[in-house]
């Protein structure tokens, strides 16, 4: 069967009983991602570094796709979890990456008072392909040489 597009465990992850994301209902758009081990996302302090939730997941998908990675509707109100990106943009040319091998990983802020502890195995947020387009002029032929954060070196 061709691959299309779809999720694997990431290098590192392949016996830590991690879980492939899944949609829950037909009508869902997003597949739901879990936190790979637990882990505590601390109080919010000024200068702080978002708090990076490993998934132990890794996606392939097609030439004009991206796989985007959204927070919980609940996580905000119910824990106080916000993503510091707002939205994660997971490229194509991140899948198998040398510095991680493409590892997706959700980085948090947490804007309550108290630290907030994820348990292995809890959702921490949803992940959608979709299709981009790019302009008529595009000619765009770097190539990626890393992983998190490596598309501007």
């Amino acid at each position: 069967m061709e691959k299309v597009r779809g999720f694997e465990i990431a290098k590192g992850f392949e016996n830590k009983g991690i879980n492939l994301p899944e949609r829950k209902t037909k009508y869902s758009a997003g597949y739901d991602m879990e936190a790979a081990e637990d882990c505590i996302v601390p109080a919010f302090k000024p200068g702080q570094k978002p708090t990076l939730i490993k998934t132990g997941i890794k996606a392939y998908m097609q030439d004009d796709e991206v796989l985007m990675i959204y927070n919980r509707s609940s996580n905000p109100k119910k824990k106080g979890l916000v993503l510091c990106n707002s939205v994660g943009v997971i490229d194509k040319d991140y899948y198998g990456n040398p510095d991680n091998d493409g590892h997706i990983m959700f980085a948090f802020y947490n804007v309550k008072e108290e630290d907030v502890e994820i348990k292995k195995g809890e959702a921490i947020g949803q992940a959608i392909f979709q299709k981009y387009y790019v302009t008529d002029n595009d000619n765009a032929n770097g190539e990626r040489t890393g992983g998190f954060g490596s598309t501007s070196k």
